[in-house]
């Protein structure tokens, strides 16, 4: 590209794949004044022999490493929601036209923008996902062995420590209820069961130890229902929490607010709108069950009042939704500014210096 080329692109949309990128550029009119397909080994050097400017992506994978590289460079590099850069494509569907949509919507001032994060980010993201495939993986081989068990008339209570319990007593079952082979095949079952705790078991001490050394995980754990697994995983997502103005934002982007479908004079709401963090949000509200079942610690968390009034007019598993959104807009509350979660004032987050 020549230089009076490169000193009139002011934004540049990228759309990202795994060898080839198609890049589209805009001049400060908004006129396209480039459309070129790059390799994955070009986009660095070109980039960093082009002066500064504002450049969108979606944020998908690669998309953080990249960013992080364009920043380097002193670019404006911004990650932004794939649904929301699909308003703007216009006709149809291709690699450049994706590519000027994401230059169109990086320059709307409404936009949100998805946080870079760090390499220790990514780290720690891969740890929990690593974890919840094997969580489902391990859920998997439980389910298989209760139906194999079931079709010959074995019933065992739910829950995974009384299928532990009762499984070596099963398996010396007679012949007639059992037989040698379906022994042999729940036998094996038994054993990628117990090397998948193993490797769980190893993962957790791993996340929780990078929980107790990071003070953002630290002062997270202050708060109800809160443990290791979650606060890390909520600094893995969103970091410091800066990507959101209010707990109400981010509690929105969990997808525990209410579905909205108003028209004008009218306020519509359904369920949860689900719409944002499975994970973080099957996480809180996990935290929510736990809180729940213990109330002698209401009390000196403050939700007592909250809960006992909530109580009255919820049933229970709306209840549980309820107090995961309130724990999580706390616990944005204090990533964000920094202290420790305090309950002294009922139906009020207060915090104190860490």
């Amino acid at each position: 590209m020549s230089q009076t080329l490169n000193a009139a692109i002011t934004v540049v949309g990228i759309d990202i794949g795994k060898n080839s990128f198609h890049i589209v550029g805009h001049d400060e009119r908004g006129a396209i004044v480039l459309r070129q397909k790059w390799s994955r080994g070009q986009v660095e050097a070109r980039f960093a022999n082009m002066p500064p400017c504002l450049i969108g992506m979606e944020a998908c994978v690669g998309a953080h490493h990249l960013s992080r590289k364009l920043n380097s460079l002193g670019h404006d590099a911004r990650l932004m929601p794939a649904k929301y850069v699909r308003p703007y494509s216009k006709g149809q569907k291709n690699d450049f036209r994706d590519a000027e949509a994401i230059a169109e919507a990086v320059q709307r001032p409404t936009m949100k923008f998805v946080a870079t994060k760090t390499a220790d980010q990514l780290d720690l993201q891969a740890l929990h996902r690593v974890r919840e495939r094997l969580v489902s993986q391990r859920t998997g081989i439980i389910n298989q062995i209760r139906a194999f068990l079931l079709e010959r008339g074995i019933a065992v209570r739910q829950g995974q420590r009384f299928l532990r319990a009762e499984l070596p007593r099963i398996l010396t079952t007679p012949p007639d209820v059992l037989s040698p082979r379906m022994v042999r095949v729940i036998e094996g079952l038994a054993g990628d069961w117990r090397q998948l705790d193993e490797r769980i078991e190893g993962l957790s001490h791993e996340i929780e130890a990078i929980a107790r050394q990071d003070a953002g995980c630290e002062r997270l754990m202050s708060v109800p229902g809160i443990g290791p697994i979650i606060s890390s995983a909520m600094v893995a997502a969103i970091g410091g929490g800066d990507a959101f103005t209010k707990g109400r934002d981010f509690a929105a982007w969990l997808g525990l607010v209410p579905r909205q479908m108003s028209t004008g004079d009218r306020t519509i709401l359904g369920r949860i709108s689900k719409r944002g963090n499975r994970y973080l949000r099957v996480l809180f509200v996990q935290a929510a069950w736990v809180v729940l079942i213990k109330p002698n610690i209401w009390e000196r968390h403050g939700l007592k009042p909250w809960i006992e009034a909530a109580m009255k007019r919820l049933h229970r598993n709306v209840l549980a939704i309820a107090l995961a959104n309130k724990l999580a807009r706390i616990a944005w509350s204090v990533l964000a500014r920094g202290r420790g979660f305090e309950a002294r004032k009922i139906d009020e987050v207060t915090t104190q210096p860490a």
